[in-house]
């Protein structure tokens, strides 16, 4: 089982957002069961979850983990494709976000459209590098910090952009023969309270005025495409407090 895939077919998308497929996704990720024992959990008829294990199972998000005997009946056991799911742009590919339709650093919905884009790529590229039985060189930093006030937080945005403009120029190749493009994104906003990350409500938050606008650093990359074998996989770095 994966830890997360993408699901980028929308029909799969659909099925997958049904509540109670999503329920039986659930229930398959904390391990395989037949659709009698998945009856009384979700309060359906046997029949009735055999019929939705089967869409789940033409989408590819079950799979047969095994059979077994129960009196005269053979079960199939199924089980989930993946702990966890992600919906990709893809699936609503005529709406869905392009961050270069207009570009504000300064604008959440901005921010957004960039966190689509990287769903998308990401997703593409696990599946081809999949495909083709190839390592995808990776590498993500998490952080968290707390800004004492609007002028601090203006202050990082600058020499942050100032810093990776800094590598950017140092590093890149643009004439480099067998060189691979990569695209850079890196996001600072407020963190989502846990209560909010699971949709529920929390309190609104209130946004300061900015008091700087920092140019733009990115590498726009090709399109996706599965990464060169014995790609090295950079560890993940954390910033403290």
């Amino acid at each position: 089982m994966l830890d997360v895939t993408v699901i980028e077919d929308a029909e799969a998308a659909a099925v997958s957002l049904d509540p109670i497929r999503a329920r039986l996704l659930a229930e398959l990720a904390a391990g395989p069961a037949s659709a009698a024992m998945l009856a009384g959990k979700v309060g359906l008829p046997r029949q009735k979850v055999n019929y939705h294990l089967k869409a789940l199972e033409r989408h590819g998000l079950v799979e047969l983990a095994g059979e077994r005997r129960k009196g005269n009946v053979t079960e199939r056991l199924m089980r989930a494709t993946a702990a966890s799911y992600v919906i990709s742009p893809l699936a609503l590919a005529s709406v869905q976000p392009d961050p270069d339709r207009f570009r504000d650093q300064l604008s959440a919905r901005w921010l957004l459209a960039l966190g689509a884009r990287l769903v998308r790529d990401v997703g593409s590229l696990i599946t081809g590098a999949t495909k083709a039985q190839k390592r995808l060189a990776t590498y993500a930093l998490d952080g968290e910090v707390r800004f004492a006030s609007a002028a601090d937080r203006a202050a990082f945005i600058q020499e942050l952009t100032a810093g990776v403009s800094a590598l950017i120029r140092k590093y890149d190749a643009p004439d480099a023969e067998g060189g691979r493009d990569h695209r850079i994104v890196v996001a600072v906003h407020p963190t989502v309270k846990p209560d909010a990350a699971q949709g529920r409500a929390t309190e609104p938050q209130t946004t300061e005025p900015q008091t700087a606008e920092p140019q733009a650093a990115e590498i726009r990359a090709p399109e996706p495409e599965a990464a060169e074998p014995r790609a090295v996989e950079a560890p993940a770095a954390e910033l403290t407090d």
